[in-house]
C-alpha cells in the first residue's frame, strides 16, 4: 500500500506508480496531511464524499481544507480553505463542478471546484448539520440537524420548507429515496415517516417492529432502487424493512463482537439492477464488515483494532471505498481486490452431512445470524415447527402481456412511450435499458469457453489493420472478435465485422461478456440475411432498402441511378458500420435507443430515412466519389428528423415491400448456450476454415493424441457436472416460476378488490353529487318563491298606499263640501236678512250662484279625473293579476306542498279586492247623488226668474246637496225670515202665496231628481272590475 502526504502542497499526484491493492486488505493508498513544522502531528480528515460518477473524491479536514481527488487522472487539488471544520460534504449532482459543505458555524456553503469561488452561502440551522442529501435531479437538497431539517432549492439557493419537531423527539436523519420523489425522515423515537416531495404530504409511516425490539435507530441505509431500508443502533441487530409493503422483512444479528452500529452503507453492483445485496456495517470496534443481506454471510471486512475506521463512503460505481481512519488519515480501498476471493469458482458439489443437534435454538423467527461461511437460520426441536425464512418484499408485477415483460422489472411498451416522449433514454440508465431490451442471457460459462479458446487466427494481427491507441480497447476488440469467430466461423472471414462491433466494444469495454452478447444479439436479429451472399454484400437486404426508397422518393432514386449509385454505395456503408462513421456518439446512442426498442425492420427504415432526409445535398452531387464521401463521413443532419421519418416509413410502407414481412421478430440469445449461427454459404467459409484448420491440426496432432485420455475424462466429468447443474437450475427455475404464478394470482385478486372498492366509491360520489344537485335546485326554487312573495308584498303595499291616497282625497272632497255648505248657510241667512232691505242683493246672489255652479263643475271635473285614476288602478290590478298568473305557473312547477298556502293568499287577495270594489261602489254612489243635485239646481235656476224662487232653489239645493244627514223640510217649516207677527198684514198674503209656490216647486224638484237620477245611472254607470281568476 502506497502512502501519500499532502503536506503543504495544493496539488499533485495521488500515487507515484500504478497502484496494486494489497492481496488481503485491498488498500490502494493511504493519504495523510501533515502540518508544516509539526512532523509528528497530522491534520485529521473528518468527512469524505464521492461524486455521481465515483471517480472523484471530496475530503475535508478539521482545519477547513477541502481536497478533490481525481482517481482516474491521479491528481489531487486543494479547492477551498474554509478555516473551520466541516461536518458534512456532498456533491451537487446537477452541476458537476459544485459541491456543498456544512461548517461548524451551522451554515452551508457551495463552492466551485474549477474556479474555487464561493457560489452561495446558506444559513438557517441553529445546530450542527449532520448530513446533506441531494435529490437525483440535482435541483434540491435536504440538510439535517438534531432539531430541524431544511429543504433547499439549489437553483436559487433559497430555503423552500423547514421540518420542525419537538425537542423531546429530535431528528436522526432526513434524506431523499433514490429513483423517487419521496423524502424519508427518521426520528429519535424510532418513528420513520415517508413524505411526498411535491406536496410534502405524509405518504406512510413504518409500523413499530412486531417483535417489540428495544433497538433505537441511529444509522440508516437504502438500496439504490429504494425498496429496502436498513436501520441499526446500539445493538448487534439490524432491521431490514421493505418500503413497498411497509413490513419488517427480517432482523440480522451481527457477530457478538459487534455491540453498536455506527455507519451503514450498501455496496453498489453494476449488475444487480439497484437491488443491492452487500451491506457495509461499521461497528463500535472500528471495523467495517460487509455482509450479504440475503444469505447473511460475512463476505469481507476492512480496518482493524490497530487501524480503526471512523467513517467511510462507497463510490456509486462500486469500485472504491474511502474511509477516514481513527488516526486522521484517509484510506482508499479497491472493491475488486476485496471481492477477489468471492469471485472464485464455486466449491465442489460433494457435501458432508453434519450433525446439528448441538445447535442453539433461535429466539426470534425473523432473526438470522451472520457467519463467515453460511447463513444460520433459526430452527426448533422436534416438538416445534421448523422455522423457514419468509417475509420477502412483495414486488408489484405488471399484468400486461408477457411478451412486453423485460428483465429488470421493465416493460417494453412503457419504454417505447418514454422514448416517444423524450426521444432517448436517460444516459444514466441507458446501458441497463439496453440489456433489458436485448434480454441478454449473461451466459458466463459459455462465454468463458469461447474466451478460453484464445485469439482467433484471423485476428492475431488486427492491430496492423486497426491501429488503436488504447491497448486496453484493442485487447477487448481482439477478444470479442475472437469469441465471435469461435462462435461462428463466418465472423472470422467477414471483413467488416470489426467495424460493426467496434461501437459496442467502446461502450462496454469494461464488461466483455455484455459486449459480446450485445454484438451477437445485434448480428442475429438486426443483421438477418446479411451473410447469405457472402463474400458479397447482402443483395436481398439492399433490395429491400431500394424498394422502400423507390416507393417513398422516386425522384431521389432516379437521381442515384442516373449517376450509377447503387444501394452498395448509399446503403451498405451505413449498414456495415452501423452508422458509426456518419453520426456522433450522442446521435448514435439516440438512434440505437430507437432501433433496440422496435422491430428489426426499423434498422432498415433508419437507413432509408437517412437517405431521404439527405436528399437536398444528394441531389446536388454528380460524382461517384462525392456520393461515397457523403456516406462515409459525418454530415450536417438533424438526427431527430431522421428518427421521426423512420417511424413514418414504418407506418406508411405497404405490406408487400415492408421489411417486416421478410425479417423475423426479435429473438433473444438462449440461456446456457448460445444458439447456432449458420445462415451463410457454408462451403465458402468451410473451405477457408478447413485450410486454416488443417495446418493447425498438423501442429497439435501429437499433443492431442497424448492428452486424449485425460481430455475425455475431464470432458465426461465436466459434462456430468454441467448436467447436474442444469437439472438443479431447472428445478430452481420451476420453483421460481411457481412462486411468480402465485404472486401474479395474488396481485390479480388484490387488483379486482381494488376495482370493486373503486366502483363503490364512484357510486357513492355519484349519489352525493345528485343529492347536492337536488339540494341546490330546492334552494333555488325557495329563493324564487321568496322573491315572488316579496313582489306580492310590494304590490299589496302599493295597493294599500293608493287606497289611502284615495281615502284622503275623498275626505278632502267631503271637507270641501262641508265648507261649501257652511258658506251657503251663512249666505242664506244673509239673504233672508237682506231680502227685505234690498232686493238688489238678490242679483248678487245670482252671481254667487254662478260661482258655485263653476265650483260644482270643477268638482265634476275632479270626479272625472278620479275616475280616470280609478281606471288606471283597475289596469294596474289587471296587470297584477297577469303577473299573479305567471307566478302561479312558476309556483305550480315547484313542490305541491305549497298549494295550500298559495290558496290562502289567493282568498285574502280576493277579499281585499272585493272590499276595494265595495268602497269604489260607495264612492260612486255618493258622487252620483252630488251630481244629481247639481243638475237639478242648474235646471231650476234656468226656469225661475225671480230672486225668491232662486232663493228657494238654493235652499232646496242646499238641503238636497248635504251629506245625507238632513231631511227635506216640510213646507210649513220653511220661512223666509224671522219677522215677528207684528209685521204688516200686507205681507201675510204674499207669504202664503210663496209657501204654496214653494210646495209645488218642491214636488217638481222631487220628480226632476228622480228622472235625473235614473238618467245619470244609465249614462254614468260605475266601472265594474272583472272577477279575479287563478289560472294554473
Amino acid at each position: 500500500m502506497q502512502r501519500c502526504d499532502l503536506g503543504g502542497r495544493e496539488q499533485g499526484p495521488v500515487w507515484h506508480r500504478k497502484p496494486k491493492p494489497a492481496a488481503r486488505q485491498g488498500a490502494i493508498v493511504n493519504i495523510i496531511h501533515s502540518a508544516t513544522g509539526y512532523h509528528s502531528k497530522t491534520i485529521r480528515f473528518l468527512n469524505v464524499a464521492f461524486d455521481s460518477s465515483g471517480d472523484s473524491l471530496l475530503a475535508g479536514d478539521h482545519q477547513g481544507n477541502i481536497y478533490v481527488f481525481d482517481l482516474n487522472g491521479n491528481r489531487f487539488n486543494l479547492v477551498q480553505r474554509t478555516m473551520q471544520a466541516c461536518t458534512a460534504l456532498a456533491f451537487n449532482l446537477r452541476r458537476k463542478t459544485e459541491f456543498l459543505v456544512a461548517l461548524a458555524d451551522y451554515s452551508i456553503k457551495c463552492f466551485d471546484t474549477e474556479t474555487k469561488e464561493l457560489v452561495s452561502w446558506m444559513r438557517g440551522h441553529d445546530s450542527s448539520v449532520s448530513s446533506i442529501s441531494v435529490h437525483g435531479s440535482g435541483k434540491y437538497a435536504i440538510t439535517t440537524s438534531p432539531d430541524t431539517a431544511q429543504l433547499w432549492d439549489l437553483d436559487t439557493f433559497q430555503r423552500k420548507r423547514k421540518l420542525n419537531v419537538r425537542q423531546s423527539v429530535g431528528i436522526q436523519k432526513v434524506f431523499f429515496l433514490p429513483l423517487s420523489n419521496t423524502i424519508l425522515s427518521c426520528f429519535k423515537d424510532n418513528s420513520v415517516f415517508a413524505w411526498e416531495f411535491d406536496t410534502l404530504h405524509c405518504k406512510y409511516q413504518l409500523p413499530t417492529p412486531v417483535e417489540g425490539s428495544v433497538l433505537l435507530y441511529k444509522v440508516f441505509a437504502v438500496t439504490r432502487d429504494g425498496r429496502i431500508f436498513v436501520a441499526g443502533g446500539k445493538s448487534n441487530h439490524l432491521h431490514l424493512w421493505c418500503l413497498e409493503s411497509k413490513q419488517l422483512l427480517r432482523i440480522i444479528q451481527m457477530p457478538t463482537k459487534v455491540r453498536a452500529v455506527r455507519h451503514l452503507e450498501f455496496l453498489p453492483d453494476s449488475f444487480d439492477g439497484g437491488s443491492n445485496q452487500v451491506l457495509g456495517v461499521l461497528s463500535q470496534d472500528n471495523i467495517m464488515r460487509f455482509i450479504n443481506i440475503e444469505t447473511c454471510k460475512l463476505l469481507f471486512d476492512i480496518g482493524s483494532h490497530e487501524e480503526g475506521i471512523s467513517t467511510a463512503a462507497i463510490s456509486p460505481n462500486g469500485r472504491y471505498i474511502a474511509s477516514v481512519m481513527e488516526n486522521g488519515s484517509l484510506n482508499l480501498y479497491s472493491v475488486q481486490a476485496l471481492t477477489q476471493e468471492l469471485n472464485k469458482p464455486p466449491p465442489p458439489l460433494f457435501k458432508v452431512v453434519e450433525d446439528w443437534s448441538t445447535c442453539k435454538l433461535g429466539t426470534n423467527k425473523l432473526t438470522m445470524r451472520v457467519t463467515s461461511g453460511r447463513s444460520e437460520r433459526p430452527w426448533k426441536s422436534r416438538g416445534n415447527k421448523i422455522q423457514t425464512r419468509s417475509l420477502k418484499p412483495q414486488i408489484n408485477t405488471s399484468l400486461e402481456n408477457k411478451e412486453n415483460e423485460l428483465p429488470g422489472g421493465l416493460n417494453k411498451k412503457r419504454l417505447q412511450a418514454l422514448l416517444k416522449g423524450f426521444g432517448e433514454y436517460p444516459a444514466k440508465y441507458r446501458m441497463f435499458v439496453w440489456r433489458s431490451l436485448l434480454q441478454l442471457p449473461e451466459n458466463h460459462l459459455a462465454f468463458s469457453n469461447l474466451i478460453d479458446k484464445g485469439t482467433h487466427s484471423a485476428f492475431v494481427h488486427i492491430q496492423n489493420e486497426y491501429p488503436i491507441k488504447s491497448r486496453k480497447l484493442l485487447r477487448v476488440l481482439q477478444r470479442t472478435l475472437s469469441a465471435l469467430a469461435h462462435w461462428s466461423a463466418i465472423f472470422g472471414e467477414t471483413p467488416y465485422i470489426p467495424l460493426l462491433a467496434f461501437p459496442f466494444i467502446k461502450l462496454f469495454q469494461n464488461n466483455q461478456l455484455i459486449c459480446f452478447e450485445v454484438v451477437a444479439t445485434v448480428v442475429v436479429n438486426f443483421c438477418q440475411h446479411w451473410f447469405e451472399y457472402f463474400p458479397n454484400p447482402p443483395v436481398n437486404v439492399l433490395s429491400m432498402v431500394e424498394n422502400i426508397l423507390a416507393h417513398h422518393d422516386k425522384e431521389l432514386l432516379q437521381h442515384l441511378i442516373k449517376y450509377n449509385v447503387t444501394s452498395q454505395v448509399y446503403a451498405w456503408p451505413l449498414l456495415e458500420t452501423l452508422f458509426s462513421e456518419v453520426l456522433t456518439r450522442e446521435e448514435w446512442l439516440k438512434v440505437f435507443d430507437n432501433i433496440f426498442s422496435n422491430h428489426p425492420s426499423y434498422f432498415l427504415m433508419i437507413v432509408v430515412a437517412y437517405v431521404i432526409c439527405s436528399r437536398a445535398p444528394l441531389l446536388h452531387c454528380n460524382q461517384t466519389e462525392d456520393f461515397e464521401y457523403f456516406f462515409h463521413h459525418r454530415n450536417n443532419l438533424d438526427i431527430n428528423v431522421v428518427i421521426k421519418e423512420a417511424y413514418h416509413l414504418m407506418e406508411s410502407t405497404p405490406v408487400d415491400i415492408h421489411p417486416q414481412r421478410m425479417l423475423d421478430d426479435f429473438i433473444p440469445l438462449t440461456k446456457g448456450q448460445y444458439p447456432v449461427f449458420n445462415k451463410y454459404p457454408k462451403f465458402i467459409v468451410d473451405y477457408q476454415t478447413q485450410e486454416r484448420e488443417r495446418i493447425r491440426q498438423d501442429e497439435i496432432e501429437y499433443l492431442r493424441e497424448r492428452q486424449l485420455v485425460h481430455e475425455l475424462e475431464a470432458k465426461a466429468q465436466a459434462r456430468k457436472v454441467e448436467d447436474e447443474a442444469w437439472y438443479r437450475k431447472q428445478e430452481l427455475l420451476q420453483e421460481a416460476e411457481e412462486q411468480r404464478r402465485k404472486m401474479l394470482l395474488e396481485e390479480e385478486e388484490k387488483l379486482a378488490e381494488q376495482r370493486q372498492r373503486l366502483a363503490a366509491v364512484k357510486r357513492e360520489l355519484k349519489i352525493k353529487e345528485l343529492q347536492l344537485l337536488d339540494a341546490a335546485r330546492q334552494r333555488f326554487l325557495k329563493y324564487q318563491q321568496d322573491q315572488r312573495q316579496m313582489e306580492l308584498k310590494r304590490l299589496d303595499d302599493e295597493i294599500a298606499r293608493k287606497a289611502s291616497v284615495r281615502e284622503q282625497e275623498t275626505a278632502a272632497a267631503a271637507q270641501d263640501v262641508e265648507v261649501r255648505q257652511m258658506e251657503l248657510e251663512s249666505q242664506r241667512q244673509l239673504f233672508e236678512q237682506a231680502a227685505e232691505e234690498n232686493l238688489a242683493k238678490a242679483e248678487q246672489k245670482c252671481i254667487d250662484t254662478d260661482w258655485r255652479m263653476q265650483a260644482l263643475h270643477k268638482l265634476r271635473c275632479e270626479d272625472q279625473d278620479r275616475e280616470e285614476h280609478y281606471k288606471e288602478i283597475a289596469k294596474l290590478l289587471h296587470d297584477n293579476r297577469v303577473k299573479e298568473a305567471e307566478l302561479l305557473r312558476t309556483l305550480k312547477e315547484a313542490e305541491e306542498k305549497k298549494w295550500q298556502e298559495i290558496a290562502q293568499k289567493k282568498a285574502q287577495l280576493e277579499a281585499e279586492q272585493k272590499a276595494a270594489a265595495a268602497a269604489d261602489e260607495h264612492r260612486k254612489q255618493f258622487l252620483e247623488e252630488e251630481m244629481n243635485d247639481a243638475l237639478e239646481l242648474a235646471e231650476k235656476l234656468q226656469k225661475e226668474d225671480g230672486c225668491f224662487e232662486r232663493l228657494h232653489d238654493l235652499k232646496a239645493g242646499h238641503t238636497e246637496t248635504g251629506l245625507g244627514f238632513q231631511q227635506v223640510p216640510k213646507p210649513g217649516n220653511v220661512c223666509l225670515n224671522d219677522l215677528s207677527v207684528s209685521e204688516s198684514s200686507s205681507h201675510d198674503r204674499r207669504r202664503e202665496e210663496l209657501a204654496r209656490k214653494e210646495w209645488e216647486l218642491m214636488a217638481q224638484v222631487r220628480q226632476l231628481r228622480e228622472k235625473l237620477t235614473s238618467r245619470a245611472r244609465t249614462r254614468c254607470s260605475p266601472t265594474r272590475f272583472p272577477a279575479t281568476k287563478w289560472t294554473p
